[in-house]
This record gives C-alpha cells, sequence and structure tokens, in this order.
C-alpha cells in the first residue's frame, strides 16, 4: 500500500471519521442497553453523595444511560477544543474524541452515569486550566481554577485527592510554581469544601462536611477476585498496550515536537502511568478511574496515530481498531 493511502492516514486525515464514529457509537451505545445487565453498585456512594445516589437509581435506567451519553459526548466535544487551544496533536484533530468514544462505546458497564463520571468531567476541565498556565507570569486565577475543578472533582470521588501531588509537579514543570501561585492553589482547592461547610453548617449535619474526609483516608483491602472483574481486567491490558505504544512512539519522535508540546504530553504519559498505579493498588475504584484513564490514553494515542506514517504504525493502528471490535465483543458478553 502506498504511504500516502495507507488505512491509517485515510481514517485519521478522514472528514467522516468522526461523524462516522460518533454514528456507530450511538448504535452501540443504545443496542448494548437493551441486552446487558449492569451492576450499578459498583460506584463510590458515601454521604455526602446520598441523595444523588438516591437520584440515580430512582431515575429509569433509559434516563440514566442518556444522562451519561450526554456527559461523555460533552467532554469528548471539549478534548477537540483542548487540543485545538494547547496543539499537542499539531494539528486540528478530532482523532481523540473519536478514540474516546470509541473507548467508552466499548465499555457497556461505563455507559451508566456513575459519581465517578462526573469526578473525571471535573478532572478534564482542570487538565485544561492547568496547561493553560504554562510559562505564565500571572497564572495564578489558572492555578485558582485548576484546584478548584479538581476539588469539586473530589467531591464526586474523595479519592481523587491523591492526584493533586500531580497538579504541584506539573505546576513546577510548567515553571508557573510560586508563592502567589500556591497559596492560589491551596484557596481553589478549599473553596467547594467552604460551600459544602456552609451548607453543612446551616442544615445542622456537620457529618456531610467530615465525610469526604473520612472517604479519603478509606482505602480499601486489595482484592482482585472480587474487586477486579474480568472485562475490566481485559480493558485495562489494551489501555496499557496502546499507552505502552505511544510512550515508545514518543520516546523516538517526541524532538519533533515543540517544548512545550512535550512538557504537556510528559505530564499527560505521568498521569497515565499514575493511573495504572493507582488502580493495581486499590482495584477497587476502577469505575471511577477507569473515566480518567480513557482521557489521557485516547489524547496520548491519537499523537501516535496522528503524527505516524509507517507500515509499523498502520499495522499497530489496525491491530488496535481488531483489538477494540474484540474488546467490545468480550465485556457485552460478560454482561450478557
Amino acid at each position: 500500500m502506498a504511504r500516502g493511502v495507507r488505512l491509517q492516514g485515510m481514517v485519521t486525515a478522514g472528514r467522516w471519521t468522526l461523524p462516522a464514529v460518533i454514528f456507530v457509537c450511538t448504535i452501540c451505545w443504545f443496542a448494548t442497553s437493551f441486552i446487558t445487565s449492569i451492576d450499578y453498585e459498583r460506584s463510590v456512594n458515601y454521604a455526602p453523595l446520598g441523595m444523588l445516589s438516591d437520584i440515580l437509581h430512582g431515575i429509569p435506567l433509559w434516563l440514566n444511560k442518556l444522562a451519561g451519553y450526554v456527559l461523555y459526548a460533552s467532554m469528548g466535544y471539549f478534548l477537540i477544543e483542548f487540543n485545538n487551544v494547547y496543539n499537542i496533536i499539531r494539528m486540528r484533530a478530532s482523532v481523540q474524541t473519536s478514540l474516546y468514544f470509541l473507548l467508552i462505546t466499548a465499555c457497556p458497564a461505563m455507559h451508566l452515569l456513575y459519581p465517578g463520571d462526573i469526578a473525571s468531567a471535573g478532572f478534564l476541565v482542570s487538565l485544561y486550566f492547568l496547561f493553560r498556565s504554562y510559562h505564565k507570569g500571572r497564572a495564578s486565577s489558572d492555578i485558582f481554577f485548576a484546584f478548584v475543578f479538581l476539588s469539586i472533582g473530589t467531591l464526586f470521588f474523595p479519592q481523587m485527592v491523591y492526584f493533586a501531588p500531580l497538579w504541584w509537579i506539573g505546576l513546577i514543570k510548567f515553571q508557573s510554581l510560586s508563592a502567589r501561585s500556591l497559596c492560589a492553589s491551596i484557596l481553589g482547592f478549599s473553596l467547594p469544601y467552604w460551600f459544602l461547610f456552609g451548607h453543612a453548617f446551616f442544615y445542622q449535619k456537620m457529618e456531610l462536611f467530615y465525610q469526604p474526609f473520612i472517604e479519603m483516608a478509606n482505602l480499601r483491602p486489595i482484592d482482585y477476585r472480587s474487586q477486579l472483574p474480568l472485562w475490566e481486567m481485559v480493558t485495562l491490558g489494551y489501555l496499557f498496550i496502546s499507552t505502552l505504544a505511544s510512550t515508545v512512539h514518543y520516546a523516538m519522535k517526541g524532538y519533533q515536537d515543540k517544548i512545550q508540546t512535550r512538557s504537556y504530553l510528559d505530564f499527560l504519559l505521568v498521569l497515565c502511568y499514575y493511573t495504572f498505579v493507582f488502580m493495581f493498588l486499590q482495584p477497587g475504584f476502577g469505575m471511577n478511574l477507569l473515566p480518567i484513564l480513557i482521557i489521557c490514553t485516547s489524547i496520548l494515542t491519537a499523537h501516535l496515530f496522528v503524527l505516524t506514517n509507517t507500515k509499523a504504525s498502520n499495522l499497530f493502528f489496525i491491530f488496535s481498531m481488531t483489538g477494540l471490535i474484540l474488546l467490545f465483543g468480550f465485556n457485552v458478553w460478560m454482561l450478557l
């Protein structure tokens, strides 16, 4: 096959790729609603989310899935704007959104709306503001909002607080950490909890305020047999292979990117592997960490597919798409 017309290049550069992916994913999303049964109890439920959990359990299943679909679609669109602003893929590309939709669709167990899904939305917006602080002389406002949205995420998934140290490391790497920005990060992270404190104090339910902090320290005993279903293990294996291939490509060709882009990619790689380690040590939080991991993997894998055009990359692209179809079939079969 000629260099310019390899399947990989045709798909990644095609203007109809994203609409076709959206169409296929929408059909698969709603088709699986009728043939699979999903265990909703694996979400993280604790006191401040009691009302939310009751609402999510009380609404019809189809409405819950529709809400999840709308949330994931919004995040997919945001990924396009994310790349357009930070130019991580060196062109106006939508491949990261296509991969994001495909990966989410391949995991029917994630189609319901979980608290971790809302936390991942806060995570993505927080990442946007964190990247905007790169080499900024006055980055306090961006850093403030980065930590506000990260903190909002912790209200839905308290263990997301363990990502905060990476954000401070990112500030050092982006050369935007100063006494002022450090104070801005602390104020930003504490702001949602001040609102939670005011609500708890006004209604004389201070346990609402204490509970997130209790949950942050509530690390579960490791039990892979009961906490890590087979479909989740296979999905993690697929994501790890994709991340590893992206890492090898970046190590070999990263010099072609701008220094700023390399800083972003370095951070995303660290974030991705950090999430893998987190899931290995705390498999019980898999349903809340998978949406975060898929965000990072989608960007890194899109960077690999769009910026390579070799026989090896084309074969890996075909292998990845075939594997994704098989992964979808396997995950559906596991939920029958």
